[in-house]
């Protein structure tokens, strides 16, 4: 039997019909169920599609790094209205894309002008950043305005979101493929932020639950979802930690739609706190709780050591999108000695390629088991590695993206061709070991050369996060006349903490070579991330490089 070729507006519509009265979605008092989210979905879709947005151009007359479909901007908060918005656009045969909420103006112009944004979904909190931007765009054209208590007026020319969601039927309804482009926008922490492109099949057996957890074999049909998300009973309950403008949130909420299950967002959907987060895990039963590296980790385990929750409901804690390191996954076991502990390594330009089980047993750091389409190229991009060939690029082959939106060089470079197979090589570094399992060691644009040697930031932030004083930490590189470039760590401490320099570098010292341990160590009050908790490394290097002030 041959494949579907599977769209993501279809895979909701199908566990909709499937399980109508099971819940998708909760929001403190508000309680969503497959059939009534789809049927706003549907409003949303035909509202984009009355304003004449949807696909132009077919996938068969396009390069890689083109998009034949208008481009909608979701600049929003974690909300009901965000995944609406998501699939009613996908619905339409528009493309949705994933807005950072904290970038300032001159961010927000650039994203909207490389996206070519036709249309934007925004909460009444941005209404001033969008009113002071909207007409230097000029393929901006729609405007819809999610109400919230910011207080902040309708823009003109703007829509209410309210309006939308019961929209009739147009004349003439757009039927999706899954050649439609399914688009996500890189973080921007260690550059400007790039549109990754993929097929909507592509990225959902790649990345959204389209392969069954545990399973290489991707679903056949629709009516195999149908029957994997009757079968899970509305059992599975993520409580989404992160906001849904990061690709794992995205990932991770479809992968609970085509099992059937819910999404739980905490009270307050625009600041993480873990008391809000575990007082809800615990009145909603959820199984899953995700985390985005040390940045989520550390303070939840924290509260969990304070704290006194009920959490024996949940199955598991899963991280991805940054390293979790030793020390703290460590604390997070002790709390939660029944829980399953999943590390994903995975990138807006793969997919999910590997993964790291632990049950209680301490995980070796830094290694995982690939798929099978994940594997390690060598340094000049002309073959595959095979187990203990060493050191070389991570990569994908199999369903990749498309390219980058509007940049066709960098999607030759990240995209190559060897052996007569595509490949996605986005810049990570990684040893195959003997055993098969790969070994990450890190992305090679925040790889710091000191003295001859190439140091890899991320494995000397987990060395400098091992010490219990450390709240959270980024390694980066500055100029040095002695050794080229030198590493920096910067560092935020837990509150009534000290620590000297050197008790930190002896606690690295445990872990890694003497040559990769910081020559300065930078205290800061906080570490700035973004919103998903991925480091921002530009921020970084400015303050590595900026100049005490004396005083």
């Amino acid at each position: 039997m041959p494949r579907t070729s599977f769209t993501l507006s279809t895979v909701f519509r199908t566990v909709a019909r499937a399980v109508p009265d099971q819940e998708v979605l909760v929001w403190g008092d508000r309680r969503f169920s497959y059939a009534e989210l789809d049927q706003r979905i549907d409003g949303v879709a035909h509202h984009l599609t009355a304003q004449g947005l949807g696909c132009h151009t077919p996938r068969d007359r396009l390069a890689g790094h083109e998009s034949g479909q208008h481009h909608v901007g979701l600049y929003l908060h974690n909300c009901n209205e965000y995944l609406e918005a998501l699939v009613g656009a996908l619905r339409a045969r528009a493309v949705p894309f994933n807005v950072n909420y904290r970038y300032v103006a001159e961010e927000l112009l650039h994203l909207f002008l490389d996206a070519g944004t036709e249309a934007l979904v925004f909460h009444s909190a941005f209404a001033p950043q969008v009113a002071q931007i909207r007409d230097r765009l000029p393929r901006l054209r729609v405007l819809i305005q999610v109400a919230d208590d910011s207080g902040n007026a309708l823009l003109p020319g703007a829509v209410p979101y309210g309006s939308i969601v019961d929209t009739s039927v147009p004349a003439v309804v757009p039927e999706p493929s899954g050649d439609d482009v399914y688009m996500l926008y890189t973080g921007g922490t260690t550059g400007m932020p790039k549109g990754v492109l993929w097929r909507q099949h592509d990225a959902y057996v790649s990345a959204m639950g389209g392969t069954p957890f545990g399973s290489s074999e991707p679903y056949r049909s629709y009516d195999q979802i149908a029957e994997a998300a009757a079968a899970g009973g509305g059992g599975m309950r993520l409580i989404m930690t992160a906001p849904f403008m990061h690709g794992a949130a995205q990932w991770s909420t479809f992968h609970m739609i085509t099992q059937g299950g819910a999404i739980v967002l905490p009270r307050d959907a625009t600041r993480l706190d873990w008391p809000d987060v575990l007082r809800t895990v615990e009145r909603e039963r959820v199984v899953s709780i995700p985390v985005v590296g040390d940045a989520m980790a550390r303070p939840l385990a924290a509260e969990l050591e304070r704290g006194d929750y009920d959490l024996s409901g949940v199955f598991a804690v899963q991280n991805g999108g940054a390293p979790l390191s030793p020390a703290v996954r460590a604390r997070l076991q002790e709390q939660l000695p029944h829980v399953l502990f999943v590390d994903t390594v995975g990138s807006s330009e793969t997919g999910i390629q590997m993964s790291q089980v632990a049950d209680g047993d301490a995980a070796e750091p830094g290694v995982f088991t690939p798929d099978a389409d994940t594997t390690v190229l060598d340094d000049d991009l002309t073959r595959e590695l095979s187990p203990g060939d060493g050191q070389g690029w991570l990569a994908r082959h199999g369903l990749v993206p498309l390219g980058y939106l509007g940049d066709a060089d960098k999607t030759a470079r990240t995209f190559p061709v060897v052996d007569g197979k595509r490949y996605s090589v986005p810049g990570d570094r990684a040893i195959r070991l003997e055993d098969g399992r790969i070994q990450l060691l890190g992305r090679q644009s925040i790889t710091i050369n000191s003295g001859g040697e190439k140091i890899f930031a991320e494995e000397v932030e987990r060395a400098v996060a091992a010490h219990p004083a450390i709240a959270d930490v980024i390694v980066t590189g500055r100029p040095s006349e002695r050794w080229g470039s030198e590493v920096v760590a910067i560092v935020e401490l837990l509150e009534q903490h000290e620590v000297s320099d050197e008790e930190l570098l002896v606690e690295a010292a445990r872990h890694v070579a003497r040559y990769k341990l910081p020559k300065a160590i930078i205290r800061v009050p906080q570490v700035q991330r973004s919103p998903s908790g991925k480091a921002d490394y530009r921020w970084a290097r400015d303050q590595a490089t900026t100049p005490t002030p004396t005083t």
